[in-house]
């Protein structure tokens, strides 16, 4: 299993929303790196929600549901979308600023590539975080 991030503003579709819909293809990703991200998840791969720009923090945890496939958005380019479904809400939002003051996730894409939008994590990284915000799935 792999372990991913993506990146979301709570006020274009925030994690009530996502779990309200029971789920969502994830669309507009318009950057190669992050586009190969996608590419990489497998049906079951697990992804933390993150609420960007305003909040700043995992608010959910979810679940690849379909791998990746054109992105119907797409008016041009050779863009996906993965399919995601809600798993569970942390108990505790774990912020930018608990994530940037443990050692442990000093390497993570969050912090060095902030604008990246689909990021891998590494398994002990999604298991300290999971700590920090008091979630187990």
């Amino acid at each position: 299993m792999n372990y991913w991030l993506v990146k979301q503003e709570p006020e274009k579709y925030p994690w009530s929303q996502f779990v309200k819909d029971q789920g969502t293809y994830w669309d507009g990703v318009r950057n190669y790196q992050a586009r190969n991200n996608l590419r990489a998840m497998k049906k079951g791969d697990h992804v933390f929600f993150y609420h960007s720009v305003s909040e700043k923090a995992i608010v959910g945890v979810a679940k690849v549901t379909r791998e990746a496939y054109p992105d119907p958005t797409a008016k041009e380019g050779d863009w996906s979308v993965v399919d995601l479904k809600p798993v569970k809400a942390m108990v505790e939002p774990v912020t930018l600023e608990q994530i940037k003051a443990e050692a442990k996730l000093s390497e993570i894409a969050l912090i060095k590539q902030s604008r990246l939008s689909v990021m891998p994590l590494r398994s002990p990284e999604f298991r300290r975080i999971l700590q920090l915000g008091q979630t187990k799935i």
